[in-house]
């Protein structure tokens, strides 16, 4: 303010805490106030933060006159603990008014603020010693006094303490933020020392620097005054504070902080999430494609979107073709997009004469291989360089213990450092495609086993299908004709049953092998089940070469067979179809060579018959049977039996499985092999099989309302069942009349009935499981599907086909793949069940790998209604 010193307004502060009062004169721009002693004001009190408050100058616009605003907290903007009072009011800050009294927290610690005009420096500063200001504290003021206040009122204040206070709050010549002053023509016109440390250069570039370009035009576009934004300068990135000041005509910018670390940071999250979705997307890839070699494209062909890497590649291992020296060759790639060719030098590489023995020994280990071709060993860069490769990371490829390839990224045009998300995702990856391919071994074998008979090695009758149908649509175009051989053993069951199965399956696999001596090198042998055979002999032009061959047959089997020890004798009975007017399938085809065969048996057995068309379809016994079959559900000669199923890890039954049972009244017990398809084929199994249902589901609500522990009952569903439009309706009419819910209600289809029409399968399946019943896929393995086809299909249970079971202690394979099965069925979430469990070499298997429940002779056979009573009460007691 411009006039004599007399003139002058001073501001005091007079502070009261526990070690007495004090007054101070407010002569700085800035005070600190709280209990550290390093603050311009001291308050002596524990209740006070170490820096609880800021006093700022704040100069009011237009005028010599300045007051002082009051700010809880210290200079980084953290607040007091116990908080901030003027005039009893809690506030964060406040402009002080001549009179305000400040409270530190609590009332022990207190400040006035004063503004005193008409008193010379001498005077104040003598009052201030003498402490005269005691009757002008406590009200008693003349008006002659020298100490007369003056309270500064205006209108704009309010606005202009604001506005003050955004530049002295950071304290612009002292805090180490870098701030700028820009007016409406581009001009700097202030720096403060940390900004011309910072941007040396930055008054002489002016709008040329990366601080000031394009600030202008970002002012004009703003609707606000103040804004944030972005900016790099060299290779460091800030973030900028700009704020408008109209009133000065002034752009004033302040470096909040370095945001370098933290955009890079963000680079390498937006990376890493991108790398995540491209393992996700891989993995859904290799899981849900069925062909592998598609799934592998796919697959890297993401990773290498999202890494921006020029060439992936997998490598697989494989002896060399002419030294047997283990080799690498390129087995997949992916190329970008304007890239140059592929690899030529990375086929059937020898590790050791190549000079990669490195690679070798360290990928095999489990380790990485990454860098720059330039600081490899020489023979590796020699190599590397012959491809035009300037860096690569390399990931091994394991199945459990071995080491069977790797994965890699390449760069061919430019020296790429590998970060640890590529790393770590290129490990996720190979893991996954190490997994698929696991899985594709193992459903090539189960593909196998499914197509094939596990006891002969023989085609299936799915196999032999498959093959005379592609043979019929071949012979469309030819003169040539097929013919269709159905052969019985004679006398089989008898040494079967006398001598056990030991004896009777390598009798089978010894038949197997003869018959396959007998026929020419283009026909083709299956086993169509137990005893029986079928034989295709494609490119047929005459009638002899067919007799030749069944004389051939029959001849071979009746030599000695030696077998454990016994010396046996079998013939056996053939039946032939020719590919023709009455017989134009394949289905037709092995319908009447079963005739035949039939007819063949009522000659006497031992000889071969052809089709005629006089031959019945059925033979006599079949067709007595079948008459049988449709009184016995009325003649009440069913009967169901129940076989337990025991949970492995606590020996607990958690499951009853009904056994459809037919007692005929002269022929005795008729297997369910026999009547079961005569049932499924005259449609009779409709009717049947909801009287099983209905039989199942009253006896366990039975037990269950005597106190028995709850289990599941199982119930098989044949194909025709099944595919039945009312089987909704009857399931819950069937349930509604026993009472029983239905999540005691397990109802078992098989792999072959499941696979047909998937689409019909999964719409039925999520019916039923909608309605809380269990879901099971029975006889697991011996139909042509695999795991990854059917975990879109909500079953709750799989069951392990029992004749994988019965080759578990003789085939080392087949303990695999039934390790593999359970493996993969946990990982759809699916409960395992091993059926047909014998021997307790089995068992202890089955418990090693982890399955779940088990059925079989070794813990129950199939139980009567009493017995399977009696079983749960002993559970129970």
């Amino acid at each position: 303010m411009a006039g004599n010193e007399s003139e002058k307004i001073r501001h005091l502060l007079v502070v009261q805490d526990p070690q007495g009062q004090r007054t101070l004169p407010l002569l700085e721009a800035t005070y600190s106030l709280g209990r550290d002693l390093r603050n311009a004001i001291v308050l002596h009190s524990r209740s006070v933060s170490r820096q609880h408050a800021i006093l700022l100058r704040v100069t009011v616009p237009n005028t010599d006159q300045y007051s002082f605003r009051i700010i809880d907290g210290n200079f980084q903007g953290k607040r007091s603990t116990n908080g901030l009072f003027v005039n009893g009011n809690k506030c964060l800050s406040h402009n002080l008014q001549n009179g305000d009294v400040v409270a530190f927290g609590n009332n022990n610690t207190q400040a006035k603020y004063y503004v005193i005009s008409n008193l010379s420096e001498q005077a104040f500063s003598a009052s201030c010693e003498a402490d005269d200001l005691s009757d002008f504290l406590s009200g008693k003021v003349n008006s002659g006094s020298p100490f007369e206040t003056s309270i500064i009122r205006d209108s704009n204040f309010e606005a202009a303490s604001d506005a003050a206070l955004a530049r002295l709050a950071s304290f612009p010549e002292l805090i180490p933020n870098p701030i700028i002053e820009m007016d409406l023509e581009g001009i700097v016109t202030y720096l403060n020392p940390a900004a011309a440390a910072k941007f040396p250069n930055l008054r002489q570039l002016g709008q040329k620097h990366p601080i000031l370009t394009q600030l202008l035009k970002a002012v004009e576009n703003q609707t606000q005054t103040s804004f944030v934004r972005e900016i790099t300068v060299g290779e460091e990135i800030f973030e900028q504070s700009v704020h408008y000041l109209p009133q000065s005509d002034l752009i004033r910018t302040f470096i909040i902080r370095e945001i370098t670390e933290q955009k890079q940071a963000e680079l390498e999250l937006k990376q890493r999430d991108r790398l995540l979705q491209a393992v996700a997307e891989a993995a859904n890839y290799l899981l849900a494609e069925m062909n592998y070699e598609i799934a592998i494209e796919k697959a890297l062909a993401a990773l290498g979107e999202a890494t921006n890497v020029e060439r992936v590649y997998l490598f697989q291992n494989h002896p060399h073709p002419i030294t047997g020296e283990m080799s690498v060759s390129k087995r997949f790639e992916w190329i970008k997009s304007g890239a140059e060719t592929s690899l030529y030098h990375w086929q059937n590489q020898s590790y050791q004469n190549s000079g990669l023995e490195r690679w070798y020994h360290t990928l095999s280990q489990g380790e990485t291989i990454s860098g720059f071709t330039q600081t490899f060993p020489l023979t590796e860069k020699e190599l590397l360089m012959g491809d035009n490769i300037k860096s690569l990371l390399l990931v091994p490829l394991r199945l459990e213990t071995e080491f069977w390839g790797c994965l890699g990224l390449i760069e061919c045009t430019s020296n790429r450092h590998w970060s640890k998300h590529e790393e770590s995702s290129l490990l996720t990856m190979a893991a996954s495609i190490s997994g698929a391919r696991q899985r594709q071994q193992v459903e090539e074998k189960m593909r196998y086993q499914a197509m094939h008979d596990l006891l002969t090695g023989l085609p299936n009758r799915l196999l032999f299908n498959d093959i005379l149908n592609r043979c019929i649509q071949e012979r469309v175009q030819t003169e040539e004709s097929i013919a269709v051989m159905f052969l019985d053993l004679d006398r089989f069951k008898i040494i079967n049953d006398t001598l056990g199965h030991t004896v009777g399956d390598n009798l089978l696999k010894i038949v197997a092998q003869r018959l396959q001596d007998a026929i020419r090198p283009n026909d083709i042998v299956a086993r169509w089940g137990g005893d029986e055979f079928t034989i295709l002999l494609p490119q047929i032009t005459e009638i002899q070469p067919i007799i030749q061959i069944a004389q051939n047959i029959l001849q071979t089997l009746e030599s000695a067979f030696h077998v454990h020890g016994h010396e046996l004798y079998i013939s056996s009975s053939i039946g032939i179809a020719l590919l023709g007017k009455h017989s134009y399938d394949a289905e037709t085809l092995i319908q009447h060579a079963d005739a035949a065969l039939y007819y063949a048996k009522d000659e006497g057995r031992n000889n071969y018959q052809f089709y005629k068309e006089s031959l019945s379809k059925k033979n006599p016994e079949l067709l007595s049977l079948e008459k049988s079959l449709r009184h016995a559900l009325e003649r009440d000669e069913f009967i169901i039996n129940y076989q337990p199923r025991v949970n492995i890890a606590t020996n607990k039954i958690t499951g009853m499985e009904a056994l459809l049972r037919w007692y005929h009244p002269e022929m005795g017990i008729v297997s369910p092999t026999v009547f079961i398809p005569l049932a499924e084929e005259s449609g009779l199994i409709i009717s049947i099989g909801e009287w099983v249902l209905r039989q199942a589901c009253s006896q366990n609500k039975m037990w269950q309302e005597a106190g028995y522990p709850p289990i599941t009952i199982a119930v098989n569903l044949s194909p025709k069942q099944f595919r039945q439009p009312k089987l909704l309706e009857v399931l819950t009419n069937i349930l509604t009349a026993t009472r029983l819910e239905p999540e005691f209600l397990e109802l078992e289809i098989t792999e072959t009935t499941a696979i047909a029409d998937l689409d019909f399968t999964t719409t039925v399946l999520h019916n039923l499981a909608q309605m809380g019943l269990l879901l099971a896929i029975d006889d697991f393995g011996t139909g042509y599907s695999s795991l990854s086809r059917l975990q879109v299909l909500p079953f709750h249970n799989l069951k392990i086909d029992r004749s994988f079971i019965k080759e578990l202690t003789k085939d080392e394979k087949v303990a695999h793949i039934i390790q593999a099965i359970v493996t993969l069925g946990r990982s759809l979430g699916l409960r395992l069940i091993a059926e047909g469990v014998e021997q307790p070499a089995e068992l202890e298997f089955l418990r090693s790998i982890n399955c779940d429940d088990v059925q079989g002779y070794l813990l129950y056979r199939p139980l009567t209604i009493e017995q399977a009573t009696e079983v749960l009460k002993n559970e129970k007691d």
